[in-house]
């Protein structure tokens, strides 16, 4: 074997047994500060490695996080405006009902007699209203004394009423005597406030409260002006 061969396997050797050394943990002192320097660099080496394999977990977490909440946001907004639209769609439905009850109740104000001209039905028309805002200035009317104002029989008079309270256009009650009390939404609330406060209540406490928060004064006598 020439020399040149042997030098050559030398230090193959001497590479093998650094580099076994390295993975080797040697007791403090017993190496050299050669082979030292190289497992601290490799020490190192391998915590960068680790530090920037944990950064690059933290960066996919936070993005996928992200991600998500950019998703969820997204989602909300679908979901608000579909509500928005969907609570539109109903409000314009009511409205549309609302002004069709409208019409014709209004409808069935105008009284039917021949010989009315185009103008007399106009009127009638505006009757509505009229009987409307009649009651709300009077609070309290008797049923006879409204049929006979706007020139209704008793029954017809009674029946426009309970029409109106079953569309809400008034609100109010009509006793045993014929006598049709006009409420008010805001008495009406303060009489529901005054019973959630008390909790249980009796007939007497609610006679005496409503006598309290219902106003039974006309706005004054002749409020409203009936067509003739």
């Amino acid at each position: 074997m020439s020399l040149k061969l042997i030098l050559i396997f030398l230090e193959e050797e001497e590479e093998e047994e650094d580099f076994l050394a390295d993975d080797i943990s040697v007791p403090e002192g017993k190496i050299g500060a050669k082979k030292r320097k190289k497992l601290e660099l490799k020490a190192e080496k391998r915590e960068r490695e680790r530090e920037l394999e944990e950064r690059e977990e933290r960066k996919q977490r936070q993005k996928e996080i992200e991600e998500r909440k950019r998703k969820e946001e997204l989602k909300q907004q679908e979901e608000e405006k579909k509500k928005e639209e969907e609570e539109m769609a109903l409000k314009e439905e009511q409205e549309r009902k609302e002004y069709e009850e409208y019409l014709k109740l209004k409808e069935s104000f105008a009284i039917e007699e021949e010989g009315f001209d185009q103008e007399e039905n106009a009127d009638e028309g505006n009757k509505f209203q009229e009987f409307i805002d009649y009651i709300k200035s009077q609070k309290v009317v008797l049923m006879e004394d409204l049929a006979s104002r706007f020139k209704l029989k008793t029954q017809e008079a009674i029946d426009r009423v309970q029409e109106l309270l079953a569309q809400e256009w008034l609100v109010g009650v009509i006793d045993d005597r014929g006598k049709f009390i006009y409420i008010t939404k805001e008495e009406l609330e303060a009489v529901a406030h005054f019973i959630r406060q008390r909790g249980r209540v009796s007939i007497a406490e609610l006679v005496e409260c409503s006598n309290s928060l219902i106003n039974l004064t006309p706005d004054s006598p002749e409020t409203v002006q009936v067509s003739s």
